[in-house]
């Protein structure tokens, strides 16, 4: 009788262990579709406090299916959460943009460029462009008659590219996705690569963010990820200046992403910084016709109308204000303290002794995650850099920041407008402390591991 009894409360267990994470994985999955099949009618309903009402508890949820994932049968577990990664893109795909129309300029620059015409040089709405005018793109161009492009080169690459297959925003956002499962196949190589379960890709599939700003929105920061991932990769299987070119394609697409290029170089080697400038100078060169116009719309009014130039949104400067007042020149000061801390936290990354994948990947994650504290952008889409380290890293403050993110979906043409001060002092406030939390429990953990050898 006792054998009896062992041997089926080893079945419960195992049935514990494996059967009833599954099964709580399925619930967490269908109420995240549940979820996501509401959001863009509470949007439409509602407005965008609907929008984030829905989003950020689906991300939160994904937190946890994250952690069942890894308790599920692998090869169940990893079946269903792709499948259901799909289902939710395919559903965001269907409607259209919903809280950005970015990807209708992209559409139109590679139109422009089809047709010999240097993206750079004129506004839509100029009219040497007239002829290239229609109903479906043109009309949902933003800045149509004030800005020319602000994408840099490998982004109007791409646009041509994609154009050439269809021009509309169905088939840019198709491209896009393709991009996406460049970054998932990715995630699961170094998953691999690091010995830890490959379920974790679940924390990237399942996330919000990129679901609605690549799938839906379709913004072009897919293609910089992926191609930031590819060139980590590269590096980190030891061919360091192969993926620094890479890595400036993807810099060469939006140029936040530049500190990636610290966690793969090494002090005093002079051949990377060569062949980046090397790389951006080639893919600058077949624009150079209309000469400083190739940094498009970014120096003429982009740092302008984001509230750099002034400083009204950057938010740690923001909060010095707020106590101290505005000083002339606080601007320049704030940005040459940012680029110092840029500066010395790449070297320390740089120097650093610790060369496994698993802390390369930490601190590049965390470059990135001070890089956008310091810069604090004022839309959702520019966090999509760090999504992938949900799943490689899985850190608190990269949890946090991704989905604080989704407070940034707040529009200004809705009732209830939250500040954006407050908006973003919710989204830092909260990374400030899960980065103070997680220094608290690395501390407690290193005096318990001194307490218990002792």
């Amino acid at each position: 009788m006792s054998g009896t009894a062992t041997n089926q409360f080893g079945r419960l267990a195992r049935f514990a262990d494996n059967v009833l994470p599954l099964h709580l994985l399925v619930g967490i999955g269908i109420v995240v579709v549940g979820l996501t099949l509401v959001t863009p009618f509470a949007l439409e309903a509602f407005g965008d406090n609907a929008f984030m009402a829905a989003t950020i508890p689906a991300g939160l949820l994904t937190i946890a299916a994250t952690q069942l994932a890894e308790r599920a049968p692998d090869r169940r577990a990893l079946w269903f959460v792709f499948g259901l990664a799909i289902v939710l893109r395919g559903y965001a795909l269907w409607f259209d943009p919903l809280l950005s129309s970015d990807v209708y300029r992209y559409v139109w620059d590679g139109r422009v460029q089809a047709a010999g015409i240097n993206p750079y040089r004129y506004v839509p709405a100029d009219e040497a462009l007239a002829f290239l005018r229609d109903g479906t793109i043109f009309p949902h161009i933003n800045r149509a008659d004030t800005a020319v492009t602000i994408y840099p080169p490998v982004a109007q690459f791409f646009f041509l590219v994609v154009t050439r297959v269809g021009e509309s925003v169905t088939v840019m956002r198709v491209a896009l996705l393709g991009c996406e499962s460049v970054t998932v196949l990715v995630i699961v190589l170094l998953l691999r690569r690091m010995g830890r379960p490959l379920t974790r890709v679940t924390a990237y599939l399942w996330h919000p963010l990129p679901i609605w700003e690549i799938a839906n929105s379709g913004h072009v920061d897919a293609l910089m990820v992926a191609l930031m991932l590819l060139g980590l990769w590269i590096a980190l299987a030891g061919h360091a200046l192969r993926g620094a070119v890479v890595i400036a394609f993807s810099v060469l697409v939006k140029p936040y992403v530049a500190p990636v290029l610290a966690g793969i170089w090494r002090p005093w080697d002079v051949k990377m910084p060569l062949v980046v400038i090397a790389t951006a100078a080639l893919c600058y060169l077949p624009y150079l016709s209309v000469g400083w116009g190739v940094l498009g719309f970014l120096t003429d009014g982009y740092l302008t109308e984001e509230g750099i130039r002034a400083g009204n949104d950057l938010w740690l400067l923001s909060l010095w204000r707020l106590v101290f007042g505005e000083h002339q020149s606080d601007v320049v000061a704030y940005v040459v303290l940012a680029a110092l801390i840029l500066l010395f936290k790449g070297l320390s990354v740089a120097r650093s002794s610790h060369r496994s994948i698993a802390s390369t990947l930490a601190d590049i994650n965390m470059l990135l995650l001070v890089t956008l504290l310091l810069l604090s952008p004022n839309y959702p889409w520019y966090f999509l850099v760090i999504t992938p380290f949900v799943a490689l890293c899985g850190s608190a403050p990269t949890w946090v920041a991704s989905i604080g993110a989704l407070l940034l979906s707040e529009q200004l043409d809705w009732d209830f407008y939250i500040p954006r001060m407050v908006t973003k002092s919710v989204l830092f406030g909260g990374l400030l402390l899960a980065w103070a939390f997680m220094a608290w429990t690395t501390r407690m953990q290193r005096t318990a591991d001194t307490g218990t050898s002792a």
